[in-house]
């Protein structure tokens, strides 16, 4: 039980027939400063029932109420402030955490309930740049919340592997590139023809038409369309890997836009069935006025399908295929109109498990305060940056700890770590700008920060020989104790929260949280003074070591127990 929890029980049992349990928990609150305890309980609530001022209340409610678990409740005018025996909590959260270890805010909510997430996709023949690394990150850190309590989430990479970016693309390599650049550099040249024939085009914009016929041939299964295409795409998915693999992120289907090329009409043949599609300048559109959205635009006038086509077939087979609980779909904040007319157009067709499809939308990286574009070529890869993030860790170690034996993996799980929980400490509708040099820092709010942290608590119990006891009584009650104590015994709030939020930066910021708390303590405290509070002390430090582990592992950051 949490000190709400507790609460709550104490003040239900002395007005249980005038209020739920549940009522009484939704009244209370946390004070914003310590000395008003805890936990506080406002009695205006209970002011008309028994026609008593609140004050008069309050102070009858605490003569009333059992004093277990609360070393004292002081009445303040309307309030009760509930001060927490600090000994008998910690003892309860301590315990908790030594049994059940890394399984500390683990629940079956989900029920084993499929979850697909729609995450990354990044476009064929580009390379992956910055601008990818949230779809990826949130999504996957998303994944293992879920994970956590109780669904099955199924990780879909929903590539860009088709469009008109691939008449371009066939344009722009066979009147430029060579088999031979391709072959040595895949991503790197085929992303110099994309930006060349941009800049080309604004000069002849009769290449646009070139790129839309070979598109079209690439449609009606030309053979030397689709050998291109194959290449490009085979090329571009063993350049994916190599950075998924860095970010240590699988997927379970990488059914991108072509997988959906022959499942299209069974849609347009749906909406044309349920008397949905209707004909506006030569193009087919559902409308969503009754939504107050503007209508969904299925074939254009020419008969070619849209992005719209495309995700209404992915939805319904993702349905067919997985009879998903929840969908989500981690895309930019940019996209939030397509994916309310998606949902809409679903629900016009009579699929209510619309309702559980998901728009997880987040903010942009800039790079000195502007929005990354591939088209121009203004683009920051994320290889380049995951290396680089490496490097930068790998001096600061030499640094720290010369003589660390494994130097290069913890670089590694430091570097890469850090680009990833930068990203997820920003609440995901935010923009932040990227700076690397402060992002690899060992000091402030970042990633390192809180691996030195964890790495520092482990040293401390290597030294100390601790190892923990379930069974054991641990009792602490000073003020630097209690302060992460209350953050330990909050965590399945705050996994619960991430989930319900779909917010992966709850958990980072839970983690700087616990990291700073237990810097703060250790400054304050000599843990291993030889007295009768010493394993208690220890059994903190392990239960510390425990939650910034599960906290960085649910953001998919190690967490390294030497730096």
């Amino acid at each position: 039980m949490n000190n709400q929890e507790i609460v709550a029980q104490a003040v239900f049992e002395v007005v249980k027939e005038n209020l739920t349990l549940p009522e009484v928990a939704r009244l209370l609150e946390k004070p914003k400063s310590v000395d008003h305890g805890d936990v506080a309980f406002p009695a205006f609530a209970l002011a008309k029932v028994f026609r008593k001022a609140p004050q008069q209340i309050a102070a009858e409610l605490a003569g009333k109420i059992t004093p277990d678990a609360f070393e004292k409740i002081e009445v303040v005018g309307p309030y009760l402030n509930f001060f927490m025996k600090k000994e008998v909590i910690s003892s309860m959260v301590l315990k908790q955490i030594a049994k059940e270890a890394n399984q500390f805010g683990n629940s079956n909510i989900g029920n084993e309930g499929n979850v697909t997430i729609d995450m990354s996709s990044p476009n064929i023949a580009k390379p992956i740049s910055m601008g990818h690394l949230r779809s990826t990150v949130i999504g996957n850190s998303i994944s293992l919340i879920l994970s956590k309590i109780g669904y099955q989430p199924i990780k879909i990479n929903h590539l860009g592997d088709w469009g008109t970016q691939f008449g371009k693309l066939i344009v722009a390599y066979k009147k430029w590139g060579s088999e031979e650049k391709v072959k040595a550099e895949p991503i790197n040249e085929l992303l110099r023809l994309y930006v060349e024939f941009h800049e080309k085009a604004e000069e002849e914009p009769e290449l646009n038409d070139e790129a839309r016929a070979w598109f079209k041939k690439l449609e009606e299964d030309d053979k030397e369309a689709l050998e291109l295409w194959k290449w490009f795409r085979s090329e571009s998915l063993k350049e994916f890997n190599k950075i998924y693999s860095m970010l240590e992120v699988e997927f379970d289907s990488y059914n991108g836009e072509a997988f959906y090329n022959d499942k299209m009409d069974e849609v347009v043949t749906m909406l044309e069935e349920k008397h949905l599609l209707q004909t506006s300048e030569g193009a087919e559109i559902v409308n969503l006025d009754k939504y107050d959205l503007n209508p969904a635009l299925i074939k254009k006038s020419d008969g070619a399908t849209l992005y719209i086509t495309r995700d209404l077939s992915a939805a319904l087979f993702r349905k067919r295929e997985y009879n998903f609980v929840k969908s989500l779909y981690v895309v930019g904040n940019e996209q939030s109109g397509h994916f309310k007319q998606l949902k809409a157009v679903l629900k016009e067709m009579d699929f209510d498990w619309s309702d559980e499809m998901v728009h997880v939308p987040f903010g942009l990286i800039t790079k000195d305060g502007k929005k990354l574009s591939t088209r121009k070529g203004k683009i920051v890869l994320l290889e380049e940056v995951l290396n680089e993030a490496k490097e930068l860790a790998f001096k600061q170690i030499e640094e720290k700890n010369p003589d660390l034996p494994n130097k290069e993996e913890v670089a590694h799980q430091v570097g890469v770590g850090a680009v990833i929980f930068h990203d997820l400490k920003n609440d995901r509708l935010n923009n932040f700008d990227f700076n690397l040099e402060e992002v690899v820092r060992f000091e402030g709010e970042t990633g390192p920060y809180v691996q030195y942290t964890h790495a520092r608590a482990m040293s401390i119990l290597e030294k100390a020989e601790f190892t923990v006891d379930p069974e054991a009584v641990y009792a602490l009650k000073d003020a630097d104790s209690w302060e992460i104590i209350k953050l330990l015994q909050s965590y399945p709030e705050i996994v619960m929260q991430a989930a319900d939020q779909y917010e992966p930066s709850v958990i980072a910021k839970h983690a700087i949280r616990v990291a700073q708390a237990f810097n703060k303590y250790y400054a304050h405290t000599k843990v291993l003074v030889d007295d009768e509070e010493k394993n208690a002390r220890l059994a903190l430090v392990h239960a510390v070591t425990v939650i910034l582990k599960e906290d960085l592992r649910l953001l998919g950051v190690h967490a390294p127990n030497k730096m």
